[in-house]
Formats: C-alpha cells, sequence, structure tokens
C-alpha cells in the first residue's frame, strides 16, 4: 500500500497560479528519477522536489518557483519567474545534471521561456550541448515543439494528475527503461 505524500495533505493545489499536483505514485516516480544525479533543478515541480528523500541533505537539489509558499526559509528555493529566465543567479550556470519541468501554461510561448532557462541551467559539454537528464511533462500536441526546444521525446510513461482535465505526457533527452513502462 502507497503511503500518504505529506506536501499533498499540506498543501492544496491553486487554480489561480495554475498548480496541479501529481498523484503521490507519480511523484515517487519522479522523484526516483532525481535522486540518480548529485544536482537537480525541479523548475515549477515543488511537489516533487519536497517529497525527494532526505531532500535536506541534497545540497545539489533546488526548488524554482513562483510560489513564495514554499520558500519557508528554505535555502534551496529559488523565486522564478519563467517570464524572466534571465534573473536566474549565474552561479546555476551550467550547473544541473537533472532537470524536472512542469510549466503552469503549455502554449508554445511559456515553453520556449522554459527553453532559455533548461539551457541555461542544465549541464552542458565542451561544445555547449546539455549532457544533463531532462524530463519534462507536457501535452502531447507538444511533441514536435519540445523536442525542437530541448530535445526530449515522449516516452510511454504517463503521470498521474487527479485534477487536470487533460492527459499529460513524459518527454525525456535520456534512455531509463521505467520511462519505457506504463503507469498503471
Amino acid at each position: 500500500m502507497q503511503k500518504q505524500n505529506i506536501f499533498l495533505i499540506k498543501y492544496k493545489e491553486k487554480e489561480l497560479l495554475n498548480q496541479y499536483w501529481y498523484s503521490a505514485k507519480t511523484i515517487n516516480f519522479l522523484s526516483e528519477q532525481s535522486i540518480k544525479s548529485e544536482t537537480a533543478c525541479f523548475l515549477s515541480t515543488p511537489s516533487v522536489f519536497f517529497s525527494v528523500k532526505d531532500w535536506q541533505q541534497r545540497a545539489g537539489f533546488f526548488v524554482f518557483d513562483f510560489d513564495e509558499k514554499f520558500a519557508n526559509k528554505n535555502p534551496n528555493f529559488f523565486k522564478y519567474d519563467f517570464n524572466k529566465p534571465e534573473d536566474i543567479p549565474e552561479r546555476f550556470n551550467d550547473y544541473f545534471e537533472f532537470l524536472l519541468v512542469d510549466p503552469p501554461f503549455i502554449t508554445k510561448e511559456v515553453w520556449e521561456k522554459y527553453a532559455q532557462a533548461i539551457h541555461k541551467i542544465a549541464k552542458k559539454d565542451a561544445e555547449g550541448r546539455i549532457t544533463a537528464r531532462v524530463l519534462v511533462s507536457s501535452i502531447d500536441e507538444n511533441s514536435e515543439l519540445l523536442k525542437k526546444l530541448i530535445g526530449v521525446e515522449r516516452k510511454a510513461y504517463r503521470p498521474s494528475i487527479p485534477h487536470l482535465v487533460y492527459q499529460y505526457s513524459i518527454y525525456a533527452n535520456y534512455q531509463d527503461a521505467e520511462l519505457d513502462k506504463i503507469n498503471e
């Protein structure tokens, strides 16, 4: 039996901010993807960040989010306005080995802003190609856009988001057998 997720109990979704939390099972799955790295950025995914086992001991894990209620004296919180990716401090340039991204909106304009942030903060090789593992969620209609902007491809695993009226898919730029499994 799945144990209850403290984050889901403590924080209610805010429709005004377009916050819709993943199910506890999906949160657990996504947090397991993150802990394979020393550094991870949770762009607009506080539900997963705060559900990572021992996140307090993971100095290289950060949550970037607009909702300041998550700051709560947390040194790993960065107030993130997706409209201003240039405001991300330079110390995060080329920093993260893993990025989990779930924008509050699914339009091309919003994804272009998130892509700017991803390209700024993701680890890259000497030629400037992203080497970080990037995992995002969005609708199927954004498949080609996401491939073009950040080089991710749709996977078989689909997240459960109980209060969202349409189905999202998971996209990644890396291979992982777990991403190729159907989420029952």
